[in-house]
């Protein structure tokens, strides 16, 4: 469903991907993991196009991109259908101040795909539902808690009926409590088959839904595999340095195992 290949981005001197490739199949979810400032959001960001990678190719179910040499961009209308088949999901959710949450969830489906409203509304409720917002389709962004409005923009990226979700360090803004929240959505996306690249440093919680797992480090994949492995028998020392400082992790996974 994704594949990547040698992906590079430069900003300026700094080089902050360094030829990544990965794979996701249909219905995976892959998790990426290590230290802040390694390459991890600025790879869901080559991905969505919201920055321009320097070099390599992206395929996202069809359509492949080269960049560098060679390659083209994505403008006006065509860049539009790229993005509007992956959905993503970020750390600040930036919601329209303006808008209910129903109007929030709407506003892409009958602006962009040029849904009929009523029908857009019945998905919107149906997908308020579905992440327990039910009774909160006319509140507006200032009225939820910061887990609810994070719900809601999840909502609003599955809206679109994206073939992919990219998630980027949704629950690291919220109040610790309101984390469970958000993570129990995207644990049943996960079961539910749908296509994920997640980005966060919820590791019990990479552990449950992950298919496979990638530890960056210094903008390069410095171990990857399945996630019983490199979160519980990681063979990297980086790794087992990172995983190390999450209050013995490791040690419970093993416990548990």
């Amino acid at each position: 469903m994704i594949k990547i290949v040698d992906l590079v981005k430069h900003y300026g001197q700094v080089e902050a991907v360094r030829g990544v490739s990965l794979g996701v199949e249909r219905g995976e979810a892959v998790v990426l993991i290590g230290p802040s400032g390694c390459g991890k959001s600025t790879i869901l960001r080559c991905i969505h196009l919201l920055e321009e990678p320097t070099s390599g190719t992206i395929r996202v179910g069809s359509e492949q991109l080269t960049f560098g040499r060679g390659g083209r961009s994505l403008k006006g209308r065509r860049l539009a259908e790229y993005r509007s088949r992956i959905g993503t999901v970020f750390q600040h959710f930036e919601l329209f101040p303006h808008m209910t949450a129903l109007q929030n969830v709407i506003e892409g489906p009958v602006t962009v795909k040029h849904m009929e409203r009523r029908a857009a509304a019945e998905l919107g409720r149906a997908l308020l539902k579905k992440v327990g917002l039910a009774d909160k389709e006319d509140n507006y962004p200032n009225q939820l808690s910061g887990g609810q409005a994070q719900r809601v923009a999840i909502a609003r990226a599955l809206a679109m009926e994206p073939e992919v979700m990219l998630f980027d360090e949704v629950t690291s803004a919220l109040d610790p409590e309101l984390v469970g929240e958000v993570l129990a959505v995207m644990r049943q996306l996960a079961e539910d088959g749908t296509t994920m690249i997640v980005v966060t440093h919820e590791i019990s919680f990479a552990r449950d839904i992950a298919d496979h797992v990638l530890f960056m480090d210094g903008g390069r994949v410095a171990e990857h595999g399945p996630a019983a492995e490199v979160l519980v028998r990681p063979a990297n020392p980086r790794t087992r340095a990172f995983l190390s400082r999450f209050h013995g992790t490791v040690a419970a996974a093993r416990a548990g195992g």
